[in-house]
Order: structure tokens, then C-alpha cells, then sequence
């Protein structure tokens, strides 16, 4: 009788002890950790693996420490130089110290939404519309820094803010594209000029060769002749020396004599 007692006493313990087995048994996973708390006081992080802690008494609550991509929504903002602009971003952000992430803030996930939505109007409105259009990535160092400064008494480190999409006004968006145009045609002009230029100059260089060998002339001449003949054209203008023109108008009209004798009396 003596011998069976202990043990029927020990069956009703575990007996007694199956229905509170289930909060008492805790599996963290690789990813995470389980911050402790016994009497209201904390204990400290535990994980990963299995653990057993006593119901009523002590209490476990689970961090992720993956990082997590929050959407940032659409913020309407002003820009430095006056315009209203809607811009939307992304935040990467992860744990890094569970017992601060749990402590200090009571739901750091939402805490950091608004964090990141306040900094973005504020960025928007200390940037310039060219440097949020064209220098998107100082843009993003900027929030990165500013949001991980207020997250980082929580626990809580930014890794990367991205800003996803700039949204303008209709009449802003005619206004670039009217600027983008002027921009293309002063740089077209620019170029034609530049072109016009460097053809003057080889000009130039081409109506020395010439003046120094006459034949070169000629020959363009021939060349130009040819040119033409090859079209299908009803007129064709040729131009002419005036030299050799000159040439021909001399050879009309004799010279007349430099000392013509008097002409004789008749008797």
C-alpha cells in the first residue's frame, strides 16, 4: 500500500498538470525571440527553442526580428518652392533589441508608420520639386537617417527608405514638358550653330587650296557639271568665271592703235 500511493500521487500531479501543459510549453522560432516577463518585471529574451514557463506567473511575448516592408500611404506635401506634390514610399525596417521593441513602445510597428509618414511630409517640404524628381537617392539617405534616429530608442533600425512614386498637378506636368521642349530645341540650335560653324571654317580652308591652284576650280567645276547632269531637271544654271568671260570680250575688240599717224592732204 505504501509503494502505490507515491505513485498514484504522482499520476494526479501530471493529471492535474495536462490541461495548463499547453500554456506552459513555448517554441520560438529561429527568427524570433520570447520576451519574459514574471510578476510584471521583466526577465529577459529567450529564444530560440522550447521553453517552459509557469502560467499566471510568468508571461512570454513573442518578437519577430525578420525585417518587415511597411508600406508608407500617399502624404500631400508642398515642396520648397511651392509645389503640392503627393508622394508615397516604402520603409525595410527590423528589430534589434526585443525587450526595447516591447517596453518602450506599445505597438512599434504603427509607431514607426507614423514616424515615417510625419518625416516624409518633412522632407518633402524642406526639397526642391528638381531635387525630388532628379535626386531621388539623397532623398531616400535623408528619410533613412531622420526615421532611424526617432526609431532607434525603440529597438527598432531603418535600413532603407525608397520613395516609390511623385505624384503633380496636370498644369506642373505641361509646365516640365513645355520646359523639357525648350530645353531640346536650345540644344538642337546649339548644335546646328556649332555645325554651321566647323562647315565655314573647312569652307574657308577649301577656298584657299583653290585660290592658291586655279585647276581645283575647274575641276569643282566639272564635278558639279556632273552633279547636275545626273538629275532629272529641265534648267540648269551653270556658273561661269567671270575671267573667262572677260577672256572672250577681249578677244571681240581689237586693240586700238597707241599713235595713229594723221591722215595726208590731198593737193
Amino acid at each position: 500500500m505504501s509503494t502505490a500511493s507515491p505513485a498514484r500521487g504522482s499520476v494526479l500531479r501530471w493529471i492535474m498538470l495536462l490541461p495548463v501543459l499547453p500554456f506552459a510549453v513555448r517554441i520560438v522560432q529561429e527568427y524570433e525571440r520570447g520576451v519574459i516577463f514574471r510578476l510584471g518585471r521583466l526577465v529577459g529574451a529567450w529564444g530560440p527553442g522550447l521553453f517552459l514557463i509557469i502560467p499566471i506567473v510568468e508571461r512570454m511575448v513573442v518578437v519577430d526580428l525578420r525585417i518587415v516592408t511597411m508600406d508608407v500611404s500617399r502624404q500631400e506635401a508642398i515642396t520648397r518652392d511651392n509645389v503640392t506634390v503627393k508622394v508615397d514610399a516604402v520603409v525595410y525596417f527590423r528589430v534589434v533589441d526585443p525587450q526595447d521593441a516591447v517596453v518602450k513602445v506599445a505597438d512599434y510597428i504603427r509607431a514607426t508608420s507614423l514616424i515615417a509618414q510625419t518625416t516624409l511630409r518633412n522632407v518633402i517640404g524642406q526639397s526642391d520639386l528638381d531635387d525630388l524628381l532628379s535626386r531621388r537617392e539623397d532623398i531616400n539617405q535623408r528619410l533613412q537617417q531622420m526615421i532611424d534616429q526617432s526609431t532607434e530608442p525603440w529597438g527598432i533600425k531603418v535600413t532603407a527608405v525608397e520613395v516609390r512614386d511623385v505624384s503633380l498637378p496636370q498644369e506642373m506636368i505641361r509646365a516640365i514638358a513645355r520646359q523639357a521642349e525648350v530645353e531640346r530645341e536650345r540644344r538642337a540650335k546649339i548644335i546646328h550653330a556649332e555645325g554651321e560653324f566647323q562647315a565655314a571654317e573647312r569652307l574657308a580652308e577649301a577656298g584657299k587650296i583653290m585660290a592658291a591652284t586655279p585647276a581645283t576650280l575647274q575641276l569643282r567645276y566639272l564635278q558639279t557639271l556632273t552633279e547636275i547632269s545626273s538629275e532629272r531637271s529641265s534648267t540648269v544654271i551653270f556658273p561661269v568665271p567671270v575671267d573667262l568671260i572677260q577672256m572672250f570680250l577681249n578677244r571681240g575688240t581689237a586693240p586700238a592703235p597707241s599713235n595713229p599717224e594723221p591722215p595726208e592732204k590731198k593737193g
